[in-house]
């Protein structure tokens, strides 16, 4: 439904721009029963650390129960209940073990010309989160605060503004209390071949700094992609990302300092299995 949630302004262009980059190495296997139990376990290396999650999901209608472990001994589950009580409404409990004060609240709505977030904690001191946008799906508008009710004070006030049309869509974001200013855009060029330029100019007041960063994006074919980016600050990365077999991903992507060519290049490669 448009014009969709706070989180779904600028998203096209944060894709674009961020989605499947990465420095890291990351092994990650999916299997799927008649059940409807999807298992998923997968493994990042990091520089010198290893780190594990396995997660496993189970839907029934309209009702999704999700339990994620990892290798810091951390175990988050999450209650997810579509349509509670009337169309478009979502309701989402979500509890991290062994940390007490983690338990959540959190309710989305969806209407042809708005959308509503509601989140709180389930303490005694609760954060309280709360965001929409309203309009069409051509022209938005959402705001997004947070309120801390044990020092009674707003912790996080933002705004934006999304314009879409059928192949072009601009947003702009003034986040951090009114201290940076967001602008991006995402122009789909090509649409058979998925050809698609993105750029972000991200703006501090305070520190009176800018950063500029340009993307693009080509499937050489149905089932491969490559992707590129560059800032202003000379880092240059790009990937190529093949389907192998429905939904099973190879992915491997680089980044070079320009400014520092001597520098050893950083490269991750992603591999996602599903069965």
């Amino acid at each position: 439904m448009a014009p969709g949630l706070y989180t779904d302004i600028g998203k096209k262009t944060r894709d674009l721009l961020y989605r499947d980059y990465g420095t890291h190495h990351k092994f990650t296997l999916t299997t799927c029963t008649p059940e409807g139990v999807t298992i998923t376990a997968a493994g990042t290396r990091k520089n010198e650390s290893v780190f594990g999650e396995l997660q496993t999901q189970l839907k029934n209608k309209k009702l999704t129960v999700d339990v994620k472990a990892n290798s810091e001994s951390d175990l988050l589950t999450t209650v997810t209940v579509d349509e509670f009580g009337t169309p478009g409404l979502k309701s989402i409990l979500s509890l991290v073990v062994p940390d007490q004060r983690s338990g959540k609240l959190e309710l989305q709505y969806l209407h042809e010309y708005a959308g509503i977030n509601a989140s709180v904690g389930l303490n005694s001191n609760p954060m309280v989160n709360l965001s929409g946008v309203f309009g069409s799906k051509e022209l938005s508008v959402g705001v997004d605060v947070a309120f801390d009710t044990a020092s009674s004070n707003f912790t996080k006030y933002n705004a934006a503004l999304s314009l879409t049309n059928s192949d072009l869509i601009a947003s702009l974001h003034l986040n951090n209390h009114g201290d940076t200013l967001i602008a991006s855009y995402y122009h789909l060029v090509k649409h058979h071949s998925n050809t698609a330029v993105g750029a972000e100019l991200s703006h501090s007041f305070s520190r009176n700094e800018s950063t500029l960063i340009f993307g693009s994006q080509h499937s050489l074919d149905p089932h491969t992609t490559v992707k590129a980016r560059f800032n202003n600050y000379g880092m240059a990365s790009a990937l190529v990302q093949h389907e192998w077999r429905p939904k099973s991903l190879i992915t491997i992507s680089g980044e070079v300092d320009t400014k520092a060519i001597e520098k050893r290049t950083k490269v991750g490669l992603s591999l996602v299995l599903k069965h």
